[in-house]
């Protein structure tokens, strides 16, 4: 499968196996949720180290009283915006390996059943003339791309430079599209499956995941 440049799939042996197990449909909420912060993690670690420096920041002494020069990383103006309601169950993963005091900024979108399109319902980000510089979007599923797309805009009027949008699983249409049209963007993404159904779900996927996290099927 080719995809544009900038969009980077995990190969990480980890993921590929946990995004199987989250595939079945006999996966309890419980499960789901732990696997969706494992696989978040990992993504993490991938999405961060495209991004972060490193930069020295003074001298300590180690316990043999030995200096050593300090390693900070940078860049420090940063954010983390899930995508209610699913992306929350991203963030702490993100939370637990990013600098400690990094804002978490949330955007509410959701897909209207019938046509597809995204609908925002939700928007908290502080009125600023400098808002961050580097912002990463958790979301779990890319399927058409519309939320995506949508998030991407919001953050885009906000003044953001740097996006990097991270998902566990993709589909590959959706993918393709969103990263054409924002080549700019950095997409780190878990697995990539190959078609959408007529509803826009992934197929084969992980149906309908804000249900499958929250236990709130109809």
């Amino acid at each position: 499968m080719s995809l544009p440049s900038n969009v980077t799939v995990s190969n990480h042996a980890l993921v590929t196996s946990k995004v199987s197990l989250l595939r079945a449909e006999s996966s309890s909420s419980v499960f789901v949720r732990h696997l969706v912060r494992e696989i978040s993690l990992i993504l993490a670690v991938e999405a961060s180290g495209k991004v972060f420096t490193t930069k020295e920041c003074g001298t300590g002494t180690s316990p043999l009283g030995v200096m050593f020069a300090k390693i900070g990383v940078e860049p420090a103006d940063m954010c983390v915006v899930p995508v209610l309601r699913s992306g929350l169950e991203m963030t702490d993963s993100f939370l637990t390996i990013l600098p400690h005091n990094i804002p978490v900024h949330h955007i509410g979108i959701y897909r209207e059943k019938s046509t597809l399109s995204p609908v925002e319902y939700y928007s908290k980000l502080p009125p600023t003339d400098t808002p961050p510089t580097t912002a990463f979007i958790l979301d779990p599923i890319i399927a058409t791309g519309g939320t995506a797309d949508a998030t991407i805009n919001i953050l885009r009027e906000w003044g953001v430079k740097r996006i990097v949008f991270v998902s566990v699983l993709a589909s590959e249409p959706g993918l393709r599209k969103i990263s054409e049209e924002h080549g700019d963007v950095e997409f780190i993404i878990g697995a990539v499956d190959g078609e959408l159904n007529e509803k826009g779900y992934i197929v084969p996927g992980l149906g309908d995941i804000g249900d499958r996290l929250f236990h709130t099927f109809q």
